[in-house]
């Protein structure tokens, strides 16, 4: 079965065509700067990548330019649209009704749409990402998998907040978390990896958004994002974790509107607030460079991972293993440095010269005489996308 697996972002579309039950990936591509025109399509069969620089305007513009590319002579894959019997279609927020991937109908799309309030980052451009597969496939069968599925096991005693319970009932307020296609991937290879000895784990995605996920005998039982995507650790441009305080003093005292808080947090916070900069990459060398700004937010960022350590060790009482993944989990020596610092109370100890070697392989990185094991483990969203559509059809 071949399975088409999109992931849309604001300004981007992530593809990889993927045959399964045998996962073997076809081709992947992405294109990013959407709306620009200079947008960047990058796609890559049989190992040789070719990028180029065209106009594409909108999503739909983007994925009739990866349709025309997976038909084309030379750089494609199938030869019909009908090849392709599915497209799994990664959406950020399912609330508390999906906790599992479901064939999409009117009813999914417009519980997506009721969702665009709490993830206005992403779920809209799922959606869309949806209907113009369903305009260009015709034939497949659009399925959704959604990032706050795995975390649905967590118990209520971590989703709950402490406002009237009436909120909770009638409104649905309270933590879903988010980046479950990713947690749930990497926990599964960590626990193929060590075997018996994983029944906590603590995994660690650290990307433009960055979120941690503590995770007992398999099951997510909590999560660093909460209502939506914005709490926790600090992100590219998000605040992370943040007084509600801070909010009323914006607007009550500095007269900042809703509009613009709301941009504040999610766009113009984060290492972009702390910075001017968003990559960690251009963080990190300008922190090399003696950049103190930049110096600061690393070490702001490591000091609020290690303290989402702490707290979750606590939750599982124990802990067998840490995960670190996601473009900057996988890629950043000094931020598993700064992340794993002073926590050999908690049996973690990071061995320097491994921590700086690079694979993309599973790998450990930890001490000899580190009771915790500390894993690198890629992780792959669009893999794990495909087999829950897989799964599902049948």
């Amino acid at each position: 079965m071949n399975i088409l697996v999109l992931n849309a972002g604001s300004s981007s579309l992530k593809y990889q065509l993927i045959e399964m039950p045998s996962q073997t990936v076809k081709c992947i591509g992405l294109i990013e700067k959407i709306g620009t025109e200079q947008a960047v399509f990058s796609h890559e069969k049989n190992g040789i990548k070719k990028t180029k620089k065209l106009s594409i305007l909108n999503h739909t513009d983007g994925l009739k330019k990866i349709t025309e590319t997976l038909l084309d002579t030379k750089t494609g894959v199938i030869h019909t649209v009908d090849e392709i019997k599915a497209v799994g279609h990664r959406v950020v927020h399912g609330g508390s009704k999906f906790s599992k991937t479901v064939v999409v109908d009117k009813e999914v799309k417009k519980s997506i749409r009721a969702l665009f309030d709490l993830a206005p980052l992403h779920n809209p451009l799922n959606l869309t990402g949806i209907e113009i597969a369903e305009t260009i496939f015709t034939s497949a069968k659009q399925i959704a998998v959604f990032d706050t599925a795995f975390h649905q096991t967590m118990p209520k005693i971590a989703y709950q907040y402490a406002i009237k319970n009436s909120f909770l009932k009638t409104h649905k307020i309270r933590a879903y978390g988010f980046h479950g296609t990713s947690h749930k991937y990497v926990s599964e290879k960590a626990i193929e990896y060590i075997g018996k000895k994983s029944k906590n784990i603590i995994s660690i995605h650290l990307g433009n958004g960055c979120s941690m996920s503590a995770i007992q005998g398999g099951k997510s039982i909590e999560n660093s994002m909460g209502f939506a995507p914005m709490n926790g650790l600090i992100m590219g441009t998000r605040s992370g974790d943040i007084d509600p305080s801070v909010i009323f003093y914006l607007m009550n005292t500095i007269d900042k509107t809703k509009k613009e808080v709301y941009h504040l947090l999610n766009q113009e916070s984060g290492m972009q607030g702390l910075t001017g900069y968003s990559d960690l990459r251009e963080i990190s060398e300008k922190a090399e460079n003696g950049n103190e700004a930049c110096k600061n937010a690393l070490n702001l960022a490591g000091y609020r991972i290690r303290k989402f350590i702490g707290s979750y060790t606590a939750v599982l009482n124990g802990l067998d293993a840490i995960i670190f993944t996601a473009g900057i989990g996988e890629n950043s020596a000094l931020m598993r440095k700064l992340a794993c610092e002073n926590l050999t109370f908690l049996g973690i100890e990071l061995d320097l010269e491994k921590n700086n070697e690079h694979s993309k392989e599973i790998r450990e990185i930890q001490s000899s005489t580190s009771k915790v094991k500390i894993l690198v483990i890629p992780t792959n969203e669009e893999i794990e996308i495909a087999k829950e559509t897989y799964q599902l059809l049948k």
